[in-house]
This record gives structure tokens, C-alpha cells and sequence, in this order.
């Protein structure tokens, strides 16, 4: 079993933008981010500790401008906190492990699949594409992918 934490080599190596939205609570700019409209397959996890949150096979085009999601892949890896800021209640999300801000929980997603929206931040997360989970350590993650699977 693959232990995760807040590396801090990984802290070292975040862009400014990373720092910013994990470390701070930041939000980056809608559509003028790395994920939003990203339809390869694969997994997106904590750009700190690398612990896994979300698969592509549970992103969907909320039309928000930021990488939503159905629902994270490993529940354990997400924490929910109440966030009172900007004059109104909302659902922070974060890594368990890594402590990274993520975004925001929002319960105005697709019906069919449960209703929420996890809203990220793009540089929260990094991108492993399908091909890649063996030879980065997630080939358990490779059977939620199978070859014939169509690009949404």
C-alpha cells in the first residue's frame, strides 16, 4: 500500500499558481486553466502528496470552466470542510494527505450520477493519463479504463 503526505519536495517544486490555489485557498481564472476541458483518459491526483482523487470516467463538462467531477475515486482521500468565506456558505474541498486546496462541492450536478459537482482547480492536480498509471505507480487505476473506450 502506497503511503501518501505533503511532500516537501513537491511543495518546492509548485508554480507560484500551484502555491497560490493549494497552499492559500486560492482560485484560479475559469477556462484559462490546464484540466477544464481535458478529455484524455486517466486520473487527476493531488499535485502534493499524489494521493488519488478523481478519474475522467467521472468529469463532465459543467460549463463552470474548472475540471468537475461526479464523484472522487477514492472517498478517503477527500475532505469536506464548511467554507464561510465570500459572504456565503459553501463545501471546501481538500487532499486528506497533502491538506491542498482542491475547490468547491456543489450540489448542482448531473442527476443520473448523484447530483454533485466537485469543482477543482486544475492546479491542484496532476494529470496521469491512462497509458502512464503503471509507470507512475497507479496500475491499480488501470482497470477503470478499458482499450475500447471512447473519448467523451
Amino acid at each position: 500500500m502506497r503511503s501518501y503526505n505533503k511532500n516537501p519536495d513537491a511543495l518546492s517544486r509548485l508554480t507560484p499558481e500551484q502555491y497560490r490555489v493549494t497552499q492559500t485557498d486560492g482560485t484560479e481564472r475559469p477556462f484559462q486553466n490546464e484540466y477544464w476541458d481535458n478529455k484524455e483518459p486517466g486520473i487527476y491526483v493531488d499535485v502534493v502528496s499524489g494521493e488519488p482523487l478523481f478519474a475522467s470516467i467521472d468529469k463532465f463538462d459543467s460549463g463552470t470552466g474548472w475540471p468537475s467531477f461526479t464523484k472522487p475515486i477514492e472517498p478517503e482521500n477527500v475532505v469536506e470542510n464548511v467554507d464561510n468565506t465570500h459572504g456565503m456558505t459553501r463545501t471546501e474541498v481538500r487532499s486528506k494527505h497533502g491538506d491542498s486546496h482542491l475547490g468547491h462541492l456543489f450540489p448542482d450536478g448531473p442527476r443520473g450520477k448523484g447530483g454533485l459537482r466537485y469543482c477543482m482547480n486544475s492546479a491542484s492536480l496532476r494529470f496521469i493519463h491512462r497509458d502512464q498509471l503503471t509507470s507512475e505507480g497507479y496500475g491499480d487505476y488501470a482497470k477503470l479504463f478499458s482499450k475500447q473506450e471512447v473519448t467523451r
